[in-house]
């Protein structure tokens, strides 16, 4: 008989994101005439660009043209795509990447839910907090989160990012195996400075931990002082995964 996995059973009842979208339908239907600014998920308000819209028609129509139809492409992604992020994301930036070192998906979010299968169970995982629900709820599916105890998993090492502290976390008392780091970050807004990032990647390079780096909003940032990937950073690439 097939069973299932237990770890699924621990999850809390109700995913964030879905639980701010009802108490927002509830505050709306409750106040009809009031009007909501909604920060709760990161939909988009503005129609496509010219550019994009153009975009979008050619690709279009050469998929409707024998000579240029293609079908599946490559596992890593097209390799015009792949010279172009690593010219214009990294190169552009003084990072010394290779082609074969980025992979197109279908994005963050999927990547940092399926990157930890990488890693074995029983693995130390440190998240800050407040944290991206993501980062928690696959690992809690895949078993390393432990029992949920009051509000945290007790086998997740937390890292306050607290008025205190300036919104910056410290490094964990307990070692972990793996630290998810996302700036400019969900859900606080807050960034690292070069040097604060720094002091992540020397303490991981350090401690032997890999760092998962979430830099999906790396596009709003202006300030010199805030690098755009971590592998800006001396040593970044010896222990630091990038998504965007």
């Amino acid at each position: 008989m097939a069973t299932i996995n237990s770890n699924f059973l621990k999850l809390q009842s109700n995913y964030l994101f879905a639980d701010i979208a009802r108490k927002v339908a509830s505050f709306k239907d409750s106040n009809p005439d009031s009007r909501v600014i909604s920060l709760g998920i990161g939909d988009v308000t503005r129609p496509l660009v010219p550019a994009v819209v153009e975009a979008l028609h050619k690709a279009v129509d050469e998929m409707g043209d024998a000579a240029h139809f293609h079908g599946y492409g490559p596992e890593q992604g097209y390799a015009f795509l792949r010279d172009l992020i690593m010219e214009n994301d990294y190169k552009a930036r003084g990072v010394n990447l290779s082609p074969d070192e980025i992979f197109i998906s279908d994005g963050a979010k999927s990547d940092v839910g399926n990157f930890q299968e990488v890693f074995a169970q029983d693995s130390i995982v440190a998240v800050t907090d407040p944290v991206y629900p993501v980062y928690v709820d696959s690992n809690a599916m895949a078993g390393r989160a432990g029992e949920m105890e009051g509000r945290q998993w007790n086998r997740l090492v937390y890292l306050p990012c607290v008025r205190t502290n300036d919104f910056v976390p410290d490094f964990p008392k307990t070692r972990p195996d793996m630290i998810y780091l996302c700036y400019p970050n969900n859900p606080t807004g807050t960034v690292l400075s070069r040097a604060a990032l720094q002091g992540w990647v020397d303490y991981a390079r350090r401690e032997g931990c890999v760092i998962l780096y979430d830099s999906a909003y790396e596009a709003f940032i202006r300030d010199p002082d805030v690098p755009h990937s971590i592998y800006e950073l001396d040593g970044a690439q010896e222990v630091a995964v990038e998504f965007r």
